[in-house]
């Protein structure tokens, strides 16, 4: 299927030229060499910047970091960066610019386009600009062996993960219950990406529950390997290793991309931080190589090493990200610039005023003052509510009077910004999942459309991960998993019981699947119908992969047309179409539309694929390559690799989709990076925002409340217009009614740009009387309490405050207090239990004597 050609490449752009000279007022570091004056288009692309802009755009030499607030414009410094470099001369295959998110890298990627002239642009050809996991992925592919990997492995997804490790688990005799399939992959995630192989991991492992895990790790990654796939792990980690470890493929790298730039570099864990550096070269803590590099010449360059990020963005600590990575940026990299960008264009003074105290109260970071130049703004709004019920009534009045062009609040705001609000420019955050069942409720019944981001739904639906499967197998035969979902699907007489015998024998005799399946049909035990079955099912995937050209004369190379005959030869086509017949279910007749829809994704993904900038081929400079003959794979099969890594690795984030026409609801780790004309935070509460587990938790110590302040402060910067922040005093968990006490984020926020309001009160005014000021100062103080009519007040109590009662679950307690009114409430105190708070009308409790 591959055929051997040899290939070589090299740089024609010292490390030292091709950057223009910074500015006066830059405060150079020593070690910056001097560049040449920027020419007219250059001077073009540093129109309407600012000066902080400005610096950071033209300073290309060197070791540079950017610490950029919220909203200060990074995206549009980093694009016009690389458009700066190009040009002066710096040739596009040269740069690499490296961030989290396929939507913030295409956005990148258009933005330079458009800069340069369009797509029809040669200017741009071979420019680097991709994700952390896609650049892995297709650096492993060009490196597979340096690797320990075949060039055609394929990626798990989680699902594919999760079924992997089970099997893992069950192996060894292991319970699933006292094993749980997420929490060992969580483990081995982390090992991952502290670059711990399993070995390391086992040499480290002390306890029973550690030592299984690590049989469990071992076992996952010998059945990885069997079926030639990597995990996302997988790929920084391999990647860091061959990097660290063989100076051809290190060279390599540093050969390629002279300029080297990261976004976000707060979120970088170890095995990131390493990538980056060791492809930058230079710098005293990974550049160097650990593990060889510092012997290489790339060591004893000065990198031209950029990174962007703000440490008081920094959010995802407990998946491995490691906040000491910026913040001793300049101690890695002697002579570092650091430019500040702390001007804000995005959100209004209030909000930034609310943002910039709250942040303040963080050890953790380095400090940069958050301003707009915008004058005015509305006051940021904090409401309590009586419950997640009442909560969900009020952020959806709130977003629909907005949507209407009406004033946000009763008694009414000065609203300078009147007008209507389209839907989608807002969004409810909140800290975890389970808090937006309510919300969806309530936007449910007021009629308000609404999206979920939770990840790429289409390509979660059975239908297309049937394609995937068979298209995963077509790109890499040795894909166990995949072809076990997919070998019986349509069905073609291929019992369980068969499958499960392929697989035995797979495992047994150490082969892919695939050969298994061949093996096996010369079994004289397999019946009449599971050989034909099985022979049906090879000749399909040998029709597609053989003849050694890669899916023979029979199409003409477009990835589309490939997905298309996969789609229409496999049966799955077929099958959807007689189900859809036969049901009459619109359903049914949505998986054959996602299916052609498929189709469609392959074709666009044609249009948009550059080979130039794809890292897994030669870069497109003549030269010599260091690591000498390349194996050569046919085109469209590298194209075919990179669609299935394209509709792979992909986050949150890239679910959300400006175009729509209806609000989102999201976690405040997926809003990173976004932002809406109006926004909603909900669950303001101790134990939600901050999170449990940095308050009381095994693990809880001031380093994780820091980032949950952090997260919070992410929340807000989201908000460009209007911000409105909710706590509920009563929150239903697990099915019982907990009183809460408002987070103590909240008293950290500057009241002067505040308007707080108490609305839990039943019979006060849903935008009534303020919240008590003196109240939200002290966030371990309980709400007060709202003072019942006096009618109310002298009525008759069934359960006074003294008088002992029986619950049928915790058994017998003490009346601590009552709240009398609708939904009346009392606080009882259980003997080994603790304090409980039940409505009355639900409690079920008796009185005792």
């Amino acid at each position: 299927m591959t055929q051997k050609r040899t290939g070589r490449w090299h740089t024609e752009v010292s490390s030292g030229a091709g950057g223009p000279t910074p500015s006066s007022d830059s405060h150079e570091a020593p070690s910056a060499p001097s560049a040449p004056s920027a020419a007219p288009a250059s001077q073009e692309l540093l129109e309407g910047l600012t000066d902080p802009q400005r610096s950071a755009v033209v300073h290309t030499e060197g070791p540079v970091l950017i610490l950029a607030a919220a909203g200060s414009g990074k995206t549009r410094v980093i694009t016009r960066r690389i458009a700066y470099l190009i040009s002066m001369g710096v040739p596009a295959w040269s740069i690499l610019a490296l961030t989290f998110t396929n939507k913030a890298a295409g956005e990148m990627r258009e933005r330079v386009a458009t800069i340069l002239g369009g797509h029809e642009s040669r200017a741009g050809r071979g420019l680097t600009v991709t994700t952390f996991h896609a650049l892995c992925a297709r650096l492993l592919r060009k490196h597979a062996a340096s690797a320990g990997l075949k060039e055609d492995f394929t990626i798990y997804d989680t699902s594919d993960q999760s079924s992997l490790c089970k099997k893992v688990i069950e192996s060894l005799q292991l319970a699933t219950s006292n094993f749980p399939v997420r929490s060992v992959l969580s483990a081995i995630s982390t090992a991952k990406n502290q670059l711990l192989d399993a070995d390391a991991f086992a040499a480290r492992a002390h306890d029973f529950s550690s030592k299984m895990v690590a049989k469990v790790y071992s076992g996952y990654t010998k059945a990885l390997r069997g079926a030639n796939a990597v995990d996302f792990d997988d790929l920084l980690l391999l990647t860091a290793r061959a990097l660290r470890d063989d100076a051809r493929v290190r060279q390599a790298c540093q050969d390629r991309w002279q300029y080297t730039m990261v976004d976000e570099y707060q979120d970088t864990n170890h095995a990131q931080f390493l990538i980056a550096s060791l492809i930058a070269g230079g710098g005293g803590g990974g550049g160097g190589g650990g593990g060889g590099g510092a012997s290489d010449a790339g060591a004893s360059r000065v990198p031209n090493f950029c990174v962007v990020g703000d440490p008081d963005q920094s959010i995802y600590g407990w998946r491995g990200a490691d906040i000491a990575n910026i913040l001793e940026f300049e101690e890695h990299y002697a002579g570092c610039r650091v430019i500040t960008l702390g001007e804000n264009f995005r959100s209004t003074a209030p909000i930034l005023a609310v943002a910039d105290t709250l942040i303040r109260n963080n050890k953790l970071r380095k400090h940069k003052d958050l301003f707009t130049r915008r004058a005015g703004g509305e006051p940021v709004e904090a409401a309590l509510c009586r419950d997640e019920r009442h909560e969900a009534e009020l952020v959806v009045n709130w977003l629909k009077r907005l949507h209407d062009g009406g004033p946000s609040t009763k008694p009414a705001v000065n609203d300078s910004e009147a007008g209507a609000v389209a839907w989608k420019d807002m969004a409810i955050f909140y800290r975890t999942n389970a808090l937006s069942r309510v919300v969806e409720d309530a936007c449910r019944g007021a009629g308000i459309p609404y999206t979920i981001a939770r990840g790429t739904a289409f390509f979660e639906r059975e239908e297309v991960r049937s394609a995937l499967g068979y298209l995963r197998v077509v790109a890499n035969p040795a894909d166990g998993v995949s072809l076990s979902r997919i070998i019986n699907t349509p069905t073609r007489g291929i019992g369980d019981s068969t499958v499960e015998k392929i697989e035995a024998f797979a495992d047994r005799e150490g082969m892919p699947m695939l050969e298994a399946v061949r093996e096996c049909v010369r079994d004289p035990e397999l019946s009449g119908r599971s050989r034909n079955g099985c022979i049906k099912f090879l000749e399909l995937v040998d029709g597609w992969t053989g003849g050694g050209t890669f899916m023979g004369e029979a199409i003409s190379g477009s990835l589309a047309d490939l997905v298309d005959r996969v789609v229409r030869e496999s049966g799955l086509r077929d099958m959807y179409v007689k189900q859809a017949a036969t049901s009459k279910n619109e359903a049914d007749e949505q998986r054959i539309d996602n299916l052609d829809e498929l189709v469609s994704s392959a074709r666009q993904f044609e249009l948009e694929y550059d080979p130039a900038s794809d890292a897994a081929n030669e870069a497109p400079q003549a030269g010599a390559d260091p690591l000498g003959e390349l194996v050569q794979t046919p085109p469209l099969l590298a194209m075919l690799r990179a669609y299935l890594e394209s509709v792979t690795l992909v986050a949150d984030a890239d679910a959300v989709d400006p175009s729509q026409g209806s609000i989102t609801l999201m976690t405040l780790h997926a809003a990173k990076g976004l932002e809406f004309h109006g926004v909603a935070i909900i669950g303001m509460e101790e134990g939600m925002l901050p999170h449990m587990r940095a308050i009381s938790g095994y693990q809880s110590s001031e380093r994780e409340m820091e980032e949950e302040r952090r997260l919070c402060f992410v929340g807000v910067t989201r908000a460009m217009r209007r911000l409105l922040m909710t706590a509920a005093k009563y929150r239903t968990v697990r099915g019982m009614i907990d009183r809460t006490i408002p987070s103590r984020f909240l008293s950290e926020m500057p009241k002067e740009h505040m308007v707080i309001s108490d609305q839990s009160d039943a019979y006060a005014d849903l935008a009534g009387s303020e919240w008590d000021a003196e109240q939200a100062d002290d966030a371990n103080a309980e709400p007060a309490q709202p003072k019942a009519p006096a009618r109310m007040a002298t009525m008759n109590v069934p359960f006074p405050v003294g008088s002992s009662v029986r619950h049928p679950q915790f058994g017998v307690g003490v009346v601590r207090s009552v709240t009398p009114g609708v939904g009346a409430r009392v606080e009882v105190e259980f003997k080994g239990v603790g304090r409980k708070t039940l409505v009355l009308e639900y409690a079920r409790l008796t009185k005792i004597g």
